[in-house]
């Protein structure tokens, strides 16, 4: 075997290649270089989004790079990168450093990273085992990356304490004040308990319970990292937590910036394999936060070994078009102080970045006088940034969460009056913050200041369609916030039904002009199609006793299944004919409705239900009706012989207009009925037969359901 070859600028090294792969994803591998030899990087999404496959977003996917993009280093720095795989972390490297010393033990692998990064001049790929690779390696690294690498340290290194030995190993190539970066899942990370499956093994629980001895990969807690660590005499390291884990970040909190409470909502998405949800991520990570144990129970860890770094978090907006692409940082600068820094991460996104201070002139004249201040901006075209203060205080959405969470409605409007009142200084100056919602101004007792105005627009836009977005996407961001009902405010500054929808129009117009059509990561997660697994939820026969039979409980499924810590009990409720008027708002994401018409066995009859204003009894709407676990007794009513019955409104035809909000108006008469009458009625039912069975409970609304002996069928309107 020829011992190097070159594909494009990128040499590959063969010399310690044993001839076979030790380690492949399979035939996926053979799409993966058929793409990479055929298309461009910047056609890359556009086939994860075509092509809906893990692997494919996985390898490809330029939010890989994130874990490592905001590092920052020298442009003459020699960087060693362990197991490269397909070369997703190998370009972003290429680009911040001076030379790239690339080790995998595939052949395959390595010819597709060195096809996808074929203008990298400075990149040399060595295949084979590093511990064959090892003594032919420099001395003299600046960095050294393992980026979900070190968990398969016993099968890199083999022998007894395969980690420790891998680390004293790596630190001898090293030069003096050069740092390793490990990127690794956290074995006690949140998402575990909550159902995932263990990301190496594909088991739920193994890594809680402890790996057996054999195990492939091994993750460790923070503090088992830290042992590891100390034993090596590597006493100077520095944790970062990457969300929601290092594969597709997209925020990294550290020691010295841990997360704020309500920040970590992105917690559903599991792209590799199905997962069950046993609670409500987002509810635990908020107390775990509160009390101070966020660190232990993070999905991934990246932890820097050596001289730290200034940086101590990162967001990115990546997600977008090239115009918009960019990173805000957190930094401390040499008087100790925060400091806020915005990047481009195009080159196409300077002019984005360096529009910034355009805005902040504009909206500090604007309100000038006034109750808002506006964080200051400086430009740094050295660095190719700008740069703002650290703002203390609180954000306005999280106060208004404090009112929610009382119950204290009255002094949540209180609240949102106050915010009324100061957008609306000079209210007509041409100059306005299309994104000024809560989360974006910080109140620090009285003083309010606008931290993020990155959407700021020459024109004028009304204070009342200001207030309108901050509400929509208040609420948008979590469902505990849909217990106020806007109406009433919308009602007081004067916005009509017809131009909340016109709103809408702008707002679906303003987040494809942002993302220029890209498909989110939610989209794609729902296109790769996982399942989401909810397991029954067992309640205790004493909440069981204390809940009145006549309640009702609705839940919401957006494709990750239902919540029972996100289900609504509605304020509606039966009135003295046993009669309730629901009206149910869902956004587009919606799949399923589901209704728990009382806890208890009862009859029901859809009196009236309609789909955004549309009647379904009239076949404008074309929704499934599914009593799931009831029978039907006529073509608007059905039993339910048990305590827990729920009937859902399936919103899965490709007929049904789906809007971004919407309204399901249901109309419920229900009585309750002793058990043994409810089974009478549903035993006295005739079997169904000669259909498929979801056709023996399903009803199709729009279509009349005609009883013929024994048997039920379907029947068209038309006919």
């Amino acid at each position: 075997m020829q011992e190097e070859i070159r594909i494009g600028e990128v040499t590959l090294n063969f010399k310690h290649y044993s001839g076979v792969d030790l380690y492949s994803d399979g035939a996926i591998e053979n799409d993966l270089l058929d793409i990479v030899k055929n298309y461009r990087k910047e056609e890359y999404q556009k086939i994860i989004e075509e092509r809906a496959n893990w692997p494919i977003l996985y390898h490809l996917s330029d939010q890989r790079a994130n874990i490592v993009e905001w590092i920052p280093m020298d442009p003459n720095a020699k960087v060693l990168e362990v197991g490269s795989g397909c070369g997703a972390i190998t370009g972003m490297l290429s680009s911040k450093a001076g030379q790239v010393v690339a080790c995998d033990l595939s052949r395959r692998r390595s010819e597709i990273n060195a096809i996808r990064n074929q203008d990298c001049s400075n990149v040399t790929i060595h295949v084979g085992n590093f511990r064959d690779i090892e003594p032919d390696l420099p001395v003299d690294f600046d960095y050294i990356f393992l980026i979900g690498v070190f968990e398969y340290g016993q099968g890199y290194i083999g022998t007894d304490n395969p980690y420790e030995k891998f680390l004293r190993m790596l630190s001898r190539h090293l030069k003096r004040g050069g740092r390793i970066v490990i990127a690794i899942e956290n074995r006690l990370g949140l998402k575990y308990f909550a159902g995932c499956a263990e990301d190496h093994l594909g088991t739920y629980f193994t890594g809680i319970e402890g790996y057996s001895p054999d195990s492939v990969a091994k993750t460790f807690t923070r503090n088992g990292l830290i042992n590891i660590f100390k034993k090596c005499g590597m006493n100077d390291y520095h944790f970062y937590y990457p969300y929601p884990d290092y594969k597709l970040m997209t925020l990294l909190h550290s020691d010295s910036y841990l997360p704020k409470f309500g920040e970590l909502q992105d917690n559903v998405r599991n792209f590799d394999r199905d997962r069950m949800v046993l609670f409500n991520e987002k509810h635990a990570y908020e107390d775990l936060i509160k009390d101070g144990m966020y660190q232990d129970f993070a999905n991934s860890f990246l932890v820097i070994l050596g001289p730290g770094v200034d940086t101590i978090y990162s967001k990115y907006s990546n997600d977008r078009v090239d115009e918009f692409k960019i990173r805000t940082d957190i930094a401390i600068d040499r008087a100790g102080r925060k400091i806020i820094k915005k990047y481009p991460l195009t080159e196409a996104a300077k002019e984005h970045v360096f529009g910034i201070r355009d805005a902040y002139l504009g909206l500090v004249e604007k309100f000038r006088g006034g109750d808002l201040e506006i964080n200051d901006c400086q430009l740094d075209e050295k660095e190719g940034c700008a740069i703002f203060s650290f703002v203390n205080g609180v954000p306005l959405s999280s106060l208004l969460d404090e009112y929610i969470d009382k119950d204290d409605i009255e002094g949540f409007y209180a609240l949102i009056n106050e915010y009324y009142r100061r957008i609306r200084y000079k209210e007509n100056y041409p100059v306005s913050d299309y994104d000024l919602i809560f989360s974006n101004i910080m109140v620090n007792g009285p003083i309010w200041t606008i931290i993020d105005y990155e959407w700021t627009y020459g024109k004028c836009i009304p204070a009342k369609e200001q207030m309108w977005r901050a509400l929509y996407c208040y609420r948008l961001e979590d469902r505990k916030r849909e217990r106020f009902d806007p109406k009433p405010i919308f009602n007081r500054i004067g916005i009509t039904e017809k131009e909340i929808q016109v709103l809408l129009d702008e707002e679906n117009a303003f987040q494809k002009y942002v993302t220029g059509n890209r498909k989110s990561m939610v989209e794609i997660w729902k296109e790769i199609g996982r399942k989401v697994i909810v397991p029954k939820e067992v309640t205790l026969e004493a909440q069981n006793a204390a809940r009145p039979a006549d309640v009702i409980q609705i839940y919401i499924d957006e494709g990750y299944g239902y919540s029972e810590d996100e289900s609504i009990f509605p304020e509606e409720q039966y009135d003295e004919k046993n009669t309730v008027n629901l009206d149910i708002r869902v956004n587009s994401d919606c799949k399923v409705i589901r209704i728990d018409p009382a806890f208890t066995s009862c009859v029901v009859t859809i009196v009236d239900a309609s789909w955004n204003g549309t009647t379904i009894s009239e076949g404008g709407a074309d929704i499934d009706i599914y009593p799931v676990n009831g029978q039907w007794i006529s073509d608007d009513s059905f039993v339910f012989n048990s305590d827990d019955p729920n009937i859902e409104f399936r919103l899965t035809s490709n007929r049904l207009s789906i809007q971004e909000r919407n309204h399901l108006k249901v109309t419920l008469l229900t009585t309750l009925i002793p058990r043994n009458a409810a089974d009478a009625i549903a035993n006295s039912i005739p079997q169904m037969t000669g259909f498929e069975p979801k056709e023996n409970i399903i009803k199709k609304i729009g279509k009349k359901i005609i009883s013929k002996r024994d048997e039920l069928y379907y029947k068209d309107d038309e006919e």
